[in-house]
């Protein structure tokens, strides 16, 4: 009896930043798997080989209610619902507002440049800054002349 076994990739991209070239060739190749952890919704983008942006929509969520970390390579993102709204009789209740916990893998050498609250939108600026000394080195060729080195 063969066994399948279901391996989420786009999942796994999601939750990782600068890993980009990896996981498009990957995602190309397998089928996307629905993702039962949705909230809050967002996207990641990539502004040019070297700085990304996370979008979450936090609509509702004030500045006193969100809380970025970065713990070595690990972002997350924390959502606290705000006060008020216990009391509303709802007829339907469609906007999400509830607590959030979001954890990002970053790639070595991304930083958080900034985050910005805009319209619902938590945006964060990522960006990839490797150290001078890690970065490739021209090396120089020398002509030997007769046997001198």
């Amino acid at each position: 009896m063969t066994r399948i076994t279901t391996l989420d990739l786009p999942h796994f991209h999601r939750a990782t930043i600068g890993f980009d070239r990896l996981f498009n060739e990957m995602e190309t190749r397998f089928a996307n798997s629905a993702n039962g952890n949705g909230y809050p919704p967002y996207n990641i983008a990539q502004i040019n080989d070297d700085e990304y942006m996370i979008s979450l929509a936090v609509a509702g969520f004030g500045m006193d209610n969100l809380d970025i970390t970065k713990d070595g390579n690990t972002l997350k993102i924390e959502g606290t619902t705000p006060p008020g709204g216990e009391n509303v009789n709802y007829l339907h209740k469609g906007i999400g507002g509830r607590n959030f916990r979001r954890e990002f893998t970053l790639a070595d050498h991304v930083e958080v440049h900034c985050a910005n609250l805009e319209l619902g939108m938590l945006n964060i600026h990522l960006k990839r800054e490797v150290p001078e000394e890690l970065q490739p080195k021209k090396i120089k060729i020398n002509t030997v002349i007769d046997g001198d080195i």
